[in-house]
């Protein structure tokens, strides 16, 4: 299953462009993607790119109730794992943004990019992207099957998609936001792991 979150993140990578200092190839694909928006798709783009926060709350407050109510402390722990990871990402992501200071596209091509959707703070790299790729991949390692990973990861890819149809975000952004996000879940996945193991080793034994 590990592999499969490494294949998925490759595939996302390339899927989302060619990654490079140079900024021609960033802002020509991004005028692809974002040159050919409708109405419809600026719609469900933006269901999409608004359900970001919900999911990456809901999904780990509802296993910490449903784990407190069943008293399942393994639902608690991944729980645990799911909220470090949100944490995590979003301080990586943000310190980011503000040591890169990169302005976003619609700002520096305000002729060729459309803004359709919410983008104050600097562009690199995308928050949204890396919060759904640390919640997918969170997801993924808490259940590692692959009817959980093929839902979880086509709802981060179509979040990252978003970004750059409604025009907030370059392709390098997107691919940045997801390599933070799915680092910091197999940060925090190992991290939680060793905590664990040392918490179990202190505990008295039951004779």
């Amino acid at each position: 299953m590990k592999n499969s979150i490494v294949f998925g993140l490759v595939s996302f990578l390339c899927g989302a462009g060619s990654i490079s200092l140079g900024q021609n190839p960033d802002i020509n694909l991004l005028k692809k993607i974002n040159g050919h928006t409708t109405t419809d798709g600026r719609l469900a783009f933006t269901i999409v790119t608004n359900s970001v926060s919900p999911v990456s709350i809901a999904l780990p407050l509802g296993l910490f109730v449903g784990g407190k109510l069943s008293k399942d402390k393994e639902m608690v722990w991944k729980s645990a794992e799911m909220t470090g990871t949100f944490i995590v990402s979003s301080i990586i992501s943000t310190s980011m943004k503000y040591a890169f200071k990169r302005p976003r596209p619609f700002t520096t091509y305000p002729n060729d990019i459309s803004k359709h959707s919410h983008g104050g703070s600097p562009s690199f790299p995308s928050g949204h992207t890396s919060m759904a790729f640390g919640t997918a991949t969170s997801v993924v390692l808490a259940y590692p099957k692959w009817y959980v990973a093929l839902p979880a990861f086509a709802w981060a890819v179509s979040i990252g998609q978003s970004r750059m149809y409604l025009g907030v975000h370059y392709p390098s952004d997107v691919a940045a936001g997801a390599i933070v996000g799915a680092g910091s879940a197999f940060l925090v996945h190992y991290g939680t792991k060793y905590i664990r193991r040392k918490i179990e080793a202190k505990k008295p034994l039951k004779l």
